[in-house]
Parts: C-alpha cells; sequence; structure tokens
C-alpha cells in the first residue's frame, strides 16, 4: 500500500526542513513528500509534510496562517535577528515594564504590518538567496512586504538579568510573517535593540502541535508496522476551502476534469462526491459565466 496522506511532524531544532523530508522519504520509502513552507533549524515545531498524493495541496497549504509562541530579549541586536547571529549593538536595560505596558505596545503590531526581510533568510533578490548575500558579508536592498499579525498576547513576566531583559509571546500571523523581524521591531517600540531568543511553531492552518508526532515515535511506529496511522487525509489541508456535494451524473463529470455549467456563486470550492470522496478544486471559468472549469483534480482512477 503506498503512502498518501499529511505528516504533522514535530521539527526538532537542530535539523533544515529539508533534513526532515529526507527523513521522511527514508522512513515511508518514497520519494513523493514535500514540506509546506520552512522553519528555521532554531525553531521547534509543527511541520505538515506531505506524503504521496498529498503533495498536490503543497500550494494550498503555504498561505495556512500560523501561530508561534516566541521569545524577545531585549538588550542587543543580532546579525540573523536571533540567538544564533553575531551581536551587533547593545544597550543596557534601565527601564522595568509592567504586563500591561508591554501588551500595549504588543497591540501597535495588530493588523496589517510592512516588514524588510533579514539578511539571513530564504527570500530570493535577483535569483539569489538573501542569506548566500549575507554569507558573502553583503547587505542588499530587499523589498519589504504586507503581513497581517491577527493576534499577539504577552504569556510570560518579564525576566530581567545583569544586561537584558526577556519575555514571552503568543502570535497568530499570515503566511510570510518573519518573527524574529517582529521581535526586533518590539524592540525598537520599547528604545533597545532586541533579538529572537527562542521560537516554537504551535499550529499551522488547522495543524497543532499536540497531535504532531518526533522522529523518534515515527521510528517506533515504522517497527510496530503502524506508520501508515499517522498520515492525515490530504483533504484536511484544503478544510478551509467551501465544499461542495455532487450527485452520481455529476461526478462523472467531475472525474473527467470537464467543463459543466453550474449555478454555484463561490470562486472557488471543492467537490466531493456522495461517498464522501474529494474529488477536485473547481472554480468558476473565467471567461464562460455560469460554467465552472476545474482547478486541481485529485482524482486518479485509483
Amino acid at each position: 500500500m503506498q503512502p498518501n496522506g499529511i505528516l504533522i511532524l514535530h521539527k526538532p531544532r537542530g535539523m533544515t526542513s529539508h533534513d526532515c523530508v529526507y527523513k521522511v522519504r527514508r522512513l515511508f520509502q518514497t520519494k513523493k513528500v514535500g514540506h509546506t513552507g520552512t522553519l528555521d533549524p532554531d525553531v521547534n515545531g509543527v511541520l505538515p509534510i506531505c506524503v504521496g498524493k498529498a503533495t498536490k495541496v503543497v500550494e494550498y497549504m503555504s498561505g495556512h496562517d500560523k501561530m508561534y509562541e516566541g521569545e524577545v530579549t531585549i538588550g542587543y541586536s543580532t546579525t540573523t535577528e536571533d540567538r544564533s547571529g553575531d551581536v551587533v549593538q547593545t544597550k543596557k536595560i534601565e527601564d522595568k515594564w509592567t504586563s500591561e505596558q508591554l501588551q500595549s505596545v504588543l497591540n501597535e503590531f495588530l493588523g496589517k504590518v510592512v516588514q524588510t526581510p533579514p539578511m539571513y533568510s530564504a527570500v530570493k533578490v535577483k535569483g539569489k538567496r538573501l542569506y548566500e548575500y549575507a554569507r558573502e558579508g553583503k547587505v542588499i536592498e530587499r523589498p519589504s512586504r504586507e503581513v497581517t499579525i491577527h493576534s499577539i498576547d504577552l504569556c510570560s513576566e518579564v525576566a530581567y538579568r545583569e544586561n537584558t531583559a526577556s519575555f514571552r509571546f503568543n502570535v497568530l500571523c499570515s503566511k510570510g510573517t518573519y518573527i524574529r523581524t517582529l521581535a526586533v521591531d518590539i524592540g525598537k517600540r520599547l528604545g533597545y535593540p532586541a533579538h529572537m531568543s527562542d521560537l516554537i511553531r504551535l499550529t499551522s492552518g488547522p495543524y497543532t502541535l499536540n497531535e504532531s508526532y518526533h522522529f523518534s515515535q515515527l521510528e517506533e511506529l515504522k517497527q510496530e508496522g503502524t506508520l501508515l496511522s499517522v498520515l492525515r487525509p490530504f483533504d484536511t489541508a484544503i478544510s478551509m476551502i467551501p465544499k461542495q456535494i455532487v450527485d452520481r451524473e455529476t461526478e462523472q463529470f467531475i472525474k473527467n476534469g470537464a467543463v459543466i455549467s453550474s449555478n454555484i456563486d463561490q470562486k472557488r470550492f471543492t467537490v466531493y462526491n456522495e461517498d464522501g470522496e474529494c474529488l477536485a478544486i473547481y472554480k468558476q471559468h473565467p471567461t464562460k459565466e455560469g460554467y465552472i472549469k476545474p482547478e486541481k483534480m485529485f482524482w486518479t482512477g485509483n
């Protein structure tokens, strides 16, 4: 039986997302594996990985909102905006903040926020990754982009040390948000250099940390012969798209990828048959009013 579905992996610290894909390929003995958005090596947490036919939904999963628990350390900044970089600027902490004052500062980031990607990031500029420029000692102009912070909440007391202060927060944000950059910007609002000293991804779309699997657990399940039981149905990744159930006659047209007439007014929707199988994603035809056409086919006939 071929493995097909979505693995909710708890990515460990010290591994790249590509390392994780390589290991999942070995575990499931298939080359058809893809991750849904990188997590930095220093970050642990939820990394959904698509296996087999589920790779067809990777493009829809990259747009999922994500929730993180992060830690900001105030007092010095780094080249990478996290704890792995070299120190750039320092400033002794001379303030004390109440929880209410910090939450007020965090609230300033709610809604649309413009971020400039850090030099140590995978964003491409002129065909080259920013981190490649950074490793060459170059700092180049980067395109800013707008992201959305849906919620951001203080979740710890402030820990004051000799020259620094740290606190933790939860943030729910749109795709493309750099929590490292958010940490730096929070520091700026407080009047100090800062960096992200810890980060855990708690959710990615509908997938949560408490339902994720560590590699050690996956190895045990493989030895028991029950590894495939961890794979979630591929259509859980597109549950945010409106759903339509079709009758048997329409099902045959859908399976053939046909353009058909329809009075459905949704711009895009998943199509299920009466047995609960997800057959395709359909959308309104761009030039034929009253018709719909396939955007992505999932039915393969086997």
